[in-house]
């Protein structure tokens, strides 16, 4: 059994309104056939059909403040109910009392610790490194994971051998941002069957999404619209790939802003939980409700 978690930063469950929800106003016909010719908004939920269940998850859990991407993820990657520990959200780069929980517990540490293979997905450029090794640049709460649990990154070679994705999916971004003329390009379906190819190599696999979080910070709702038009491309040839009992397909956020584009904040809505995959599978998941039990559900799962 494999799981691939498809964390997509900042994004929430919001009303209808294409005004501000760029979930209402984009055009994501496979991903809506998929949830019954319905939006992936808040009035959609609960569904739980052969192809696919939609939850709705609070990441507030129970602390004043909106929520904040360093603990939210940590959150994500342990099950401890760190803001409540901590007694505030925190981010969006872990500070040392949010890093601490990200030493030895998470899911990454679980999976080697039971002779199972993991990986982060996404390949990271040399500036990325240069930045971290030069102290300019912290480490984020997913990676911070990755490298506690003696995990290299992937780098720009493995991303040009095919060994790891862009963190657009396409690999546009290291044509018109990191100066990589020759980087690998694709079309947002073959992206998402590149996707399915590299996470069936692992029993956990991660792939983290960024730009809808810095879409949402910016307002920008041209942006956000096209990021989930490709997404639902990506999302199309993933699944043409993967099949039931290849395991699932888990996708969640750490907080709500990009599903709301009037604030430049953090919302406090809650975040979709997107299951793909064997219907038994899912329904460990059909109980969850707070962003603290998805951990212990993928853990149960892969048995470790």
């Amino acid at each position: 059994m494999k799981l691939l978690f498809l964390f997509l930063d900042g994004i929430g469950l919001a009303e209808d309104n294409s005004e501000t929800n760029p979930f209402a106003k984009a055009n994501m016909p496979y991903l809506e056939s998929l949830l019954g010719n319905k939006k992936l908004i808040q009035s959609s939920v609960p569904i739980d059909n052969d192809q696919v269940t939609l939850l709705s998850v609070d990441p507030n859990l129970g602390v004043k403040g909106l929520p904040q991407s360093a603990t939210g993820q940590a959150v994500l990657l342990t099950g401890i109910n760190i803001p409540a520990e901590l007694g505030y959200h925190y981010g969006p780069k872990p500070n040392p009392e949010a890093a601490k929980y990200l030493e030895t517990n998470t899911i990454f540490h679980k999976v080697l610790n039971a002779n199972k293979k993991t990986a982060l997905l996404n390949a990271y450029p040399p500036r990325y490194f240069d930045g971290i090794d030069s102290g300019k640049r912290l480490y984020s709460s997913i990676p911070l994971a990755l490298t506690n649990a003696g995990i290299s990154l992937f780098t720009h070679e493995d991303y040009f051998a095919g060994k790891a994705l862009s963190a657009d999916f396409t690999g546009q971004g290291w044509h018109d941002f990191l100066n990589f003329p020759n980087a690998p390009l694709f079309d947002s379906h073959t992206a998402g069957v590149k996707l399915a190819e590299l996470a069936k190599q692992y029993d956990f696999s991660f792939f983290e999404y960024w730009a809808s979080d810095y879409a949402g910070h910016k307002q920008n709702m041209d942006s956000a619209v096209q990021q989930l038009e490709t997404f639902d491309g990506v999302l199309k040839g993933l699944l043409s790939l993967w099949k039931n009992e290849d395991g699932l397909i888990l996708l969640t956020s750490d907080h709500g802003n990009m599903e709301d584009l009037s604030t430049r904040k953090h919302t406090a809505n809650h975040v979709p939980l997107l299951l793909f995959g064997d219907k038994q599978l899912r329904s460990e998941f059909n109980k969850i409700k707070q962003l603290t039990e998805i951990a212990p559900a993928i853990a149960k799962v892969l048995n470790i």
